[in-house]
């Protein structure tokens, strides 16, 4: 395995893996979609040159070069030729609207922008007109509508052309930027993260550390589908390298199922709401079994929480366990491809009662915990010692203490290098070194437990603090609900607006009340949700209710659904 420590940045790492490949010929990338688009590991390295060479024209040494693209093998091969260019790669989400993008254009001043289709290029046509920093758009197919002069496709980069190795050539240190990854944000503008290529290589040792106890030599199977512009995919690309993986692109969230089916992924990292689906849905199919296979389905469930939960298994338990996994356990993970090696669930909270149940039908779930500030991952669980109420310990290379009020704070190469134009935002998370991460935590021996997040704890007028994401994990846990936001901070009670499910007929007011009755007998006094009222509009990416990466846009959602909240005291 390589050692990282001793990298100066992202771009050798991918040189030194390229140099030790046995067979260049064999296939990197891999694009899901039909048509299926294919690189090697050659063809990759051929590219990044060329394409590095192309951007040099039109930059100079840290500029920045705005990437807006779905997730495809270009996104990999574009990312890279940008940091070789001496260049800082700003992603941008695909489902951004016209004004987000005019607001991180303006704040990064690209040099450099590529799309990846004329999609893309559409959502920001109007706004690169007026901004003559801009020098070049760069594209991945062909577009219209656009001066032919003004514009480079990558489809037009020729292996005949001479190729000048600029791998060799390279300066970036790694206190360097890699990428500036501007924050969904769940309330107000984004902010622009700046991270470094040593704060990421120092990322992809520690995960290294945690993966290489059932990870291959090689071409481990990767399948990538949480957008790369989001710094937890964008990070788990150079993992990948790390590990010479192969590395396959899904088609869309709707065919995640289908695609895994396709490339048999050993690994697979995917946000919390991921994994409510599939527990969901599968929790779902359980309860409609009956006789012996229901029996069947309770056994496993109940030895495989034992063992997670740190029981031992008497003889006969190990017998009927064993029996199990090759009778249900396989049948639960063929859906899934049949080769998953493990599940790593970041970017938010997972629900503990999704990770146990997860773990015990034979899907291994590793709860990690980060945010982009950290290159992003903090701290996760070991396949080998999963303890699912808490995030694990820290990576090597992370200092990780507790404040005296109770506040995660984060030191070590992997911190960010501030805010891009911010200095003010910046001085109040860096302190003395400490990333101060805004969420409340404690350590159970070595392992981080994540109890509380600063901002968005809610509080009596008794001064109890309350999480609402913790009600809201318990409300759509419920086959009844999709979504549900809980409003009530300086209140006398609590009161919840819901989204009942699609798959559930019709309910009336009534059937949904006993619902979060029975909901209620599993909170505290003061968590109890007292009324509610039912919007039929899911939240989505789309109508900007839902980051990216399928979190709440809690602020948002508080602030147009304000009067119906309030009418309901």
């Amino acid at each position: 395995m390589t050692d990282l420590k001793k990298l100066n940045n992202l771009l050798e790492l991918f040189y030194y893996k390229y140099k030790n490949q046995s067979n260049k010929n064999e296939i990197l990338l891999t694009s899901l979609k039909k048509p299926k688009i294919e690189y090697s590991w050659h063809e990759t390295f051929e590219l990044i040159n060329q394409f590095s060479n192309e951007i040099k024209k039109f930059s100079e040494k840290g500029d920045r070069c705005l990437l807006i693209s779905e997730n495809r093998p270009e996104w990999f091969i574009s990312d890279l030729s940008i940091m070789l260019s001496n260049l800082i790669t700003v992603p941008s989400y695909t489902t951004y609207v016209e004004k987000d993008y005019e607001y991180i254009i303006d704040d990064s001043k690209p040099s450099i922008v590529i799309v990846s289709d004329q999609e893309q290029f559409n959502k920001i046509k109007n706004i690169i007109k007026k901004k003559e920093f801009i020098k070049k758009i760069f594209s991945f197919d062909e577009l219209n509508e656009i001066n032919i002069n003004e514009y480079y496709c990558i489809k037009k980069l020729n292996f005949k052309e001479k190729n000048i190795n600029n791998f060799l050539n390279l300066k970036t240190t790694r206190r360097d930027p890699a990428c500036i990854i501007y924050t969904s944000g769940t309330q107000g503008n984004p902010k622009g993260v700046i991270l470094s290529h040593g704060g990421i290589l120092n990322n992809c040792e520690g995960a290294i550390d945690l993966l290489k106890s059932f990870i291959k030599k090689s071409k481990t199977r990767f399948l990538t589908w949480l957008p790369l512009s989001h710094s937890y995919e964008h990070t788990v690309q150079f993992v990948q390298i790390t590990v010479s993986a192969k590395i396959f692109y899904a088609e869309s969230i709707e065919k995640l199922i289908k695609n895994m089916n396709d490339c048999k992924p050993e690994i697979m990292t995917a946000v919390p709401r991921f994994y409510q689906n599939i527990y969901q849905k599968i929790n779902s199919n359980f309860n409609k079994t009956k006789g012996l296979k229901k029996y069947l389905i309770n056994k496993m469930l109940y030895l495989g929480n034992k063992k997670i939960r740190g029981k031992s298994l008497n003889l006969t338990e190990k017998i009927v366990d064993n029996i199990l996994d090759k009778i249900v356990r396989t049948k639960i993970k063929a859906q899934f491809g049949g080769c998953l090696k493990t599940f790593v669930s970041g970017g938010g909270a997972l629900d503990k009662e999704v990770g146990f149940f997860l773990n015990a039908i034979g899907l291994p779930t590793l709860q990690g915990y980060g945010l982009t500030e950290a290159s992003p991952v903090v701290s996760c669980n070991p396949i080998n010692d999963i303890r699912v109420d808490t995030v694990g310990p820290p990576f090597k290379g992370n200092e990780v203490k507790i404040a005296d009020d109770g506040e995660i704070l984060v030191k070590g190469e992997n911190v960010m290098l501030g805010y891009w134009n911010n200095k003010e935002e910046t001085e109040k998370v860096l302190k003395n070194g400490w990333l101060y991460t805004g969420d409340i935590g404690e350590f159970q021996n070595d392992y981080l437990k994540i109890t509380d997040r600063k901002k968005d704890i809610l509080i009596t007028p008794g001064g109890d603090n309350i999480s609402p994401l913790k009600i809201e994990n318990e409300i759509i846990n419920s086959k009844f609900f999709d979504q549900a936001v809980v409003y009530g901070d300086n209140k006398p009670y609590l009161v919840a607006l819901l989204v009942p499910s699609e798959e559930i007929i019709k309910l009336n007011t009534n059937e949904i009340k006993l619902e979060i009755e029975n909901i209620n007998k599993s909170l505290t006094k003061i968590e109890k949700i007292k009324k509610f009222f039912v919007i039929k509009e899911k939240f989505s990416i789309e109508n900007g209710m839902l980051t990216p990466t399928l979190k709440l846009k809690r602020f948002k959602i508080i602030n147009k659904y304000k009067n119906n909240f309030e009418n309901l005291y």
